[in-house]
């Protein structure tokens, strides 16, 4: 019965000593990426205060941490002041406004952290986004889903679906360079 309880008791100092070892060592992980998290965040931050500015124009837009003491379990305030308005929580926006704001926290987060390819949903329109998108398109390649002429036009390469018969879908490219070049050649 010792020996029973002493190979036992072995078992539970050995169990206590790996829980605290991995207590320390979340506790390790959680302070790296609490780290971690402040600084992108202060870098986003200050990446969105300057995309805000451009593309609305001018005013200010900034994020703040609902909880300072708690980074990576608290929420993420956007507050925002379009040129001429006062400064309020995005929720206070109109639906156009809003859509710019989330725009500009999208492209300040590619500005911070670039990807080779982006998807942008048809509601990201607008001549100021168009504006913004041309300035970052060096870095990044955009697919635009857009009804837009003003969208279309600002595109390097359409892409259409037409269905020519009922289940028969065919796929239209045309490359506006390549257009435009066979236009400016054209006889007139």
């Amino acid at each position: 019965m010792e020996e029973r309880y002493g190979y036992l008791k072995d078992q539970k100092n050995d169990v206590e000593t790996a829980q605290r070892e991995l207590e320390g060592v979340i506790q390790e992980i959680t302070q790296e990426m609490e780290a971690i998290f402040r600084r992108e965040f202060a870098r986003i931050q200050a990446a969105f205060s300057q995309t805000f500015a451009d593309l609305f124009g001018g005013g200010q837009g900034t994020l703040s941490l609902e909880d300072e003491t708690d980074v990576l379990r608290c929420g993420i305030e956007i507050r925002a002041q379009p040129p001429g308005k006062t400064l309020r929580a995005i929720s206070l926006l109109s639906g156009g406004e809003r859509s710019l704001v989330a725009i500009a926290l999208y492209f300040a987060i590619l500005k911070i952290h670039p990807t080779p390819f982006c998807v942008v949903p048809k509601r990201a329109n607008g001549a100021r986004f168009i504006r913004y998108l041309r300035a970052v398109a060096s870095e990044t390649q955009f697919l635009l889903i857009t009804h837009r002429r003003e969208t279309m036009e600002a595109a390097d390469v359409l892409y259409g679906v037409t269905m020519e018969r009922q289940g028969v879908s065919r796929v239209l490219k045309l490359d506006l360079h390549q257009a435009e070049a066979l236009l400016d050649g054209a006889p007139a």
